[in-house]
């Protein structure tokens, strides 16, 4: 099996390096490379094409979040886990809306962040519970009433941090019949990716 490769950013060397050894720890991850910056992270992911950007959010030059927004925008498939000492609901949204796929705080233990990693390399987001907690505190706007009884059901999965494997198994669907319907719910909760979608079933479901 082909490990998922991982850049690791943060512009703290011990931080950094004690997140890239979690994940070194783990035979199916490689640290293919590491940043000290947003702008590092740019450079540094443009140079070697990892599967998924581990980042910290508050770092010199143009921090984590607009790192994020510039490195969704150049890769649409790119997982990328914001890592963060920071859980309030205002934030975290903002970072979702840059394009994270998955956000963790930095109290996570390594087998969560391996996880999260995994998650983010199949374009589905993880996140902490102090993070899941924090969404559901923000104020909600519409709840999602145009989906389907079916895709309101998966939407709660998702919203759990569920793959769409497990969707399928626990609803005794097939994969591609649960894939299908997350297009569906990303399309009429008009957001582009599970994270944001998460986001938006966690608060109307306050």
């Amino acid at each position: 099996m082909t490990a998922i490769t991982v850049v690791v950013v943060d512009d703290h060397d011990l931080l950094r390096e004690g997140v890239s050894a979690c994940i070194a720890g783990f035979d199916d991850l490689e640290v293919v490379g590491e940043a000290g910056s947003g702008e590092g992270a740019i450079t540094t992911v443009a140079e070697l094409s990892p599967d998924v950007v581990v980042i910290d959010l508050v770092m010199p030059g143009i921090g984590g979040t607009e790192a994020i927004r510039q490195l969704r925008a150049a890769d649409a498939r790119l997982g990328i886990v914001a890592l963060s000492s920071f859980s309030d609901g205002d934030r975290i949204r903002e970072v979702i809306e840059a394009g994270a796929t998955g956000y963790l705080v930095k109290s996570v233990d390594a087998d969560s962040l391996a996880r999260a990693v995994r998650s983010a390399a199949s374009g589905e987001g993880t996140f902490s519970p102090e993070v899941t907690r924090a969404l559901m505190q923000v104020p909600s706007g519409a709840a999602p009433s145009s989906l389907t009884t079916r895709e309101d059901e998966i939407a709660d999965l998702v919203a759990e941090g569920r793959t769409n494997a497990e969707i399928a198994n626990d609803l005794h669907l097939s994969v591609f019949t649960v894939k299908n319907h997350v297009s569906s719910i990303l399309m009429k909760l008009d957001v582009r990716t599970r994270t944001e979608a998460a986001s938006v079933i966690l608060k109307s479901r306050r």
